[in-house]
């Protein structure tokens, strides 16, 4: 099979969208990239390729968008062989994988570069949602464009305390997520203590994410209350299907999830190359 590449989103979609709709879970994060390519985001060095089988259907998508990492989307692993061999006969330069643990690791021993990091994750989808076990002080709020500093500022501290690779760009990502409404704060008294996002759906798909709660705010079960009230938002909006990652090396956002009614699905793999 060969793979076949663009530097152009909309070429890409025609190619590849509708193959990639045909599993909207596992291809979440495929969709959402996609999208904000199409707003102008990462649109420095984009490249994005598919590959058919000999019949002219579509088996398989990437999609890399430094300094994201190169994000495979469920496929087989032969493809993603190729795909390595495709990408270093092409000279293209690659921090990263992200993918399904298995699909990360076929690219990882193909690359030319040595395995240097790795974050586990593991997907999550939504099966009933359940109140929390405790609702603590305060209410969900609409972030607004008066929020954006604060946004950054915990956005920027999430992915220190993630240890994952920054996404860049955070300030603009962050104001299109404002405009579409995708982010809620839990406020107590006014006073923002924890704030969670939900994408708009794509294919009936919503993606909670990210999370968080500055260190002096933890353990009141604000980071709980605001997944659950971000997860509700994405239920309204007509998502068939509500998402979320998880860091494994962290067991308390493990649980907590597991406490307002999520299940896992797959591991995913982040590797980073030396």
């Amino acid at each position: 099979m060969r793979w076949t590449f663009t530097s152009d989103p909309e070429v890409y979609a025609g190619a590849a969208e509708q193959w990639l709709l045909r599993e909207p879970v596992r291809n979440t994060i495929q969709l959402t990239m996609l999208r904000a390519l199409r707003e102008g985001l990462w649109s420095e060095d984009p490249l994005m390729g598919w590959a058919a089988d000999p019949g002219g259907e579509i088996v398989a998508a990437a999609l890399h968008a430094p300094p994201q990492l190169l994000m495979l989307a469920d496929m087989p692993a032969e493809t993603v062989r190729e795909l390595a061999t495709a990408l270093i006969e092409a000279e293209r330069p690659v921090l990263g994988v992200r993918g399904g643990v298995a699909l990360a690791e076929v690219f990882a021993a193909a690359w030319w570069r040595p395995e240097r990091t790795r974050r586990s994750e593991r997907l999550y989808r939504l099966d009933t949602l359940t109140p929390p076990p405790v609702h603590p002080r305060g209410a969900p709020r609409t972030a607004g464009t008066q929020d954006l500093e604060l946004l950054v500022a915990w956005g920027q501290a999430f992915q220190r305390e993630a240890g994952g690779h920054s996404s860049g760009g955070l300030a603009a990502v962050l104001a299109g997520r404002v405009g579409r409404r995708e982010i809620l704060l839990w406020e107590v008294e006014g006073r923002p203590v924890a704030y969670a996002g939900a994408s708009v759906p794509i294919g009936g798909v919503s993606r909670v994410g990210p999370v968080y709660t500055p260190p002096g705010e933890r353990g009141r079960g604000y980071g709980t209350a605001v997944s659950h009230a971000v997860t509700a938002r994405a239920r309204e909006w007509g998502a068939a299907e509500v998402l979320l990652f998880t860091d494994l090396s962290n067991p308390v956002s493990n649980s907590i999830y597991r406490t307002i009614g999520y299940r896992p699905v797959a591991d995913y793999a982040s590797i980073v190359f030396g």
